[in-house]
Order: structure tokens, then sequence, then C-alpha cells
């Protein structure tokens, strides 16, 4: 008879291939708004008569031939306009035998009009996905099938509950505190179980979240950060969406992104000391803790540095332009979008020296303490370091 452990590792295993697989099948479809139609198709050719050349930009209409590749048109030739804006980070020229994806009106199942979109990318996306599965399950086995649907779960949580709610109105803080702790419940408790290890790193993680939370609040407006310096702010606000408060949006972006470090950082050292104890079962409290502070110390060493090249390689073409200008550094320093991202990494390094001792405290007592209060001695029969949590 199947162990219960084996039959929920391949509930598991089949669950992960469920959602992949339609995760792939939609990915590869084509999408439907009312009479419009998004599909991909392949350029033929292209007229760029009407093309300005400005130095690197360019102004005007670009019309594509193109050939719908895929959906009830495959194989239909249709004209496609593609409008060049003079921006370079959203316009696209294309020529013959591109992949693009094209948005087309239907009138009594007659195309009327097509206009271009984007190149067609999502193909090498989705390759380039199954790549970081493939590698990903390669090396952790069932944990990397674990994080893989972890992973699916995490993307579909904000996708489809998290984004929509803040767009409907709802408070930004509120509603992020819980979709992150509901989020770090998922990946943690999912790659480590519910072991004391994983709690361990769970509540390490939401401790994290509450010195976050209590740190942008008040710096937030000691800075006078009104949340307009992320990107498509003011795109959101044009669509119509006055009503948001943008400021509590941008908090919510910071403790977003800091939540990933500190899972990790709380997973780093509980797991480490977990591997402690298995190796000295009769290590003491104190002992073990003060191992995790000195596990906890060489994480954050990096990880705070990791924070600042992260952020620092998302504005690198900002920063050289402040040095191709000989900006002085007091007025970079006080610039609203460098003192936003200074207030982000500033923020999330603060959130993680808090995680990596309230985890390594934490963790002592689950692994020690609680442990002994349940097996007398370490030899004692059925005694395992990474056993579930006991009732009680």
């Amino acid at each position: 008879m199947l162990k219960l452990k084996t039959v929920t590792e391949i509930s598991l295993i089949l669950v992960a291939v469920i959602v992949l697989f339609l995760a792939g099948q939609r990915w590869l479809g084509t999408e439907d708004t009312g009479n419009v139609h998004e599909l991909p198709g392949t350029v033929v050719t292209v007229d760029n008569s009407e093309i300005l050349q400005a130095g690197a930009a360019a102004v005007g209409v670009q019309i594509a031939t193109v050939v719908i590749n895929a959906g009830e048109w495959k194989g239909v030739q249709v004209a496609a306009v593609n409008h060049l804006n003079g921006q370079l980070d959203m316009d696209e020229i294309y020529g013959p035998g591109d992949k693009i994806l094209l948005a087309v009106q239907v009138v009594d199942q007659q195309i009327t009009d097509a206009k271009a979109i984007n190149s067609y990318r999502q193909n090498w996306e989705l390759i380039l996905f199954a790549v970081f599965a493939v590698a990903l399950v390669a090396y952790s086995r069932l944990i990397g099938l674990k994080a893989l649907l972890s992973f699916m779960a995490s993307l579909g949580l904000l996708w489809c509950f998290y984004i929509p709610n803040l767009l409907n109105g709802a408070p930004p803080l509120p509603l992020s505190l819980a979709v992150l702790v509901l989020l770090s419940m998922v990946i943690i408790l999912s790659v480590a179980g519910v072991t004391r290890q994983g709690v361990a790193a769970f509540l390490g993680t939401v401790s994290g979240l509450g010195v976050t939370l209590g740190l942008t609040l008040f710096f937030g407006d000691k800075l006078h950060l009104g949340g307009m310096t992320a990107p498509f702010s003011t795109t959101l606000l044009m669509q119509g969406h006055y009503s948001l408060n943008m400021q509590h949006i941008f908090y919510s972006a910071v403790m977003l992104g800091a939540s990933g470090a500190a899972m990790d950082i709380a997973m780093d050292v509980s797991v480490s000391m977990n591997e402690i104890k298995v190796k000295r079962p009769d290590i003491a409290v104190r002992e073990l803790i003060q191992s995790g502070f000195n596990i906890g110390r060489m994480v954050i060493g990096t990880m705070a540095t990791t924070l600042l090249l992260a952020y620092s390689g998302g504005y690198l073409t900002m920063l050289m332009v402040f040095v191709s200008q000989g900006t002085s550094f007091t007025r970079i320093v006080n610039m609203k979008l460098v003192a936003a991202e200074i207030f982000r990494i500033l923020i999330g390094s603060i959130g993680l020296l808090m995680v990596a001792p309230v985890t390594a405290v934490i963790a002592g007592v689950l692994l020690t303490v609680r442990l002994n209060a349940f097996h007398k001695h370490p030899s004692a029969p059925g005694h395992d370091e990474k056993a579930p949590l006991p009732p009680g």
C-alpha cells in the first residue's frame, strides 16, 4: 500500500502537470474581446513611405501586409497599420518575415481593420520558462516541483485576485499585507512542508513584513513620496482610475519587492539551523540560536548589496545620464525618482535585518524546546526532526 506521503507527492505532480498544461494552452491560444481578436501573424511586405526618421526615433505610419497564423482566419492576408510615435521604448518597426501580434476587428465574420501591436514573443518566452522549469526540477526534484507549483499559484493569486482588487479600489496596504502573508504561507510551506523549519521561516517572514510596513509608513511620509514615481502611474490615472490611492499603492510595491528577499533569508536561516539540529541533536537552545544569528549575519552581508545591484540595474540608463551631465550628488539624491529608489533599497534592507534574528529565535525554540516536550530523547522511537508539528 502506498504511504500517505507518496500519494501526496504523486497528487502534487499531477496537479502541477495539469496546471502547466492548461497555462501553456492558454498562453499559446488567441484572445478575444468583443469583435476584436488578438492573433499572431507573419509579415510578408512593408510600406515605409509614410515614416519620418528623426535621429534614432521614427514617427508616422507603417503599413504591413501580414498573413495570420492562427485562429479562424488562419492563412488570410491583412493590411495592418503600425503607428510610430517616436518612443523608442514602445515603438517597433517590422520587416518581412517578422512574427507579430495583430489586433483585428471583425464584423459579420469579415476582418475590417487590423493593427500591429508588438513582436510575437510569447512562444520563446514559453520555451525560456520551460528551460527554467526543467532545470529547477532536474536539480531540486520534488522540492523543485513544489517550488514550480507555488510559483504558478503565486502568479495566479497576483494576477487574478490582487491586481483586480487594487483596481476596484480596495485599501492597498491591508490587501497587500493579507496577500503577502498568504503568498508566504503558500511558497514556504509548499516547499518546506508544515514542519518546524517551515513554520519558523513563515513566522520570520511575517515579522519582517510587519517591520517593513511600519518603516514604509513612517519614512514614506517624511520623504514626501506621493507614489507617482512608479512606471505607468500617470497612464493608470489617465485611464480614469482617479480614486486610487497611488501613495499606498507605491508603498505596497515596496513591500511586495522586499517580501521575496525576506522569504529567502528566513528559509536560509531556518533550514540551516535544522541541519545543525539534525547533526547535533543534543545542541542547546542558546547555542542553536547563536548559530542562527551567525548564519543570518553572513546571508545579510550579501543580500543588502544584492538589493542595491538589483534596483541599480533597473535604472542603469538613468544613472548614466546623471554621470554624463555631471549632475551633483546633492541634486541626485533629492530627486523624487531617486529618493523613491533609495527608499525601496533601504526599507527592504532594514526589513531583512529584522527577519534573520527573529527567524533564528523562532527556529531555535521550535527545533529544541517544543521537540523535547514531545520526545524525551533524540533517540526515542519515532523521532524525526523534519516531522510535522504535533497537534497542540
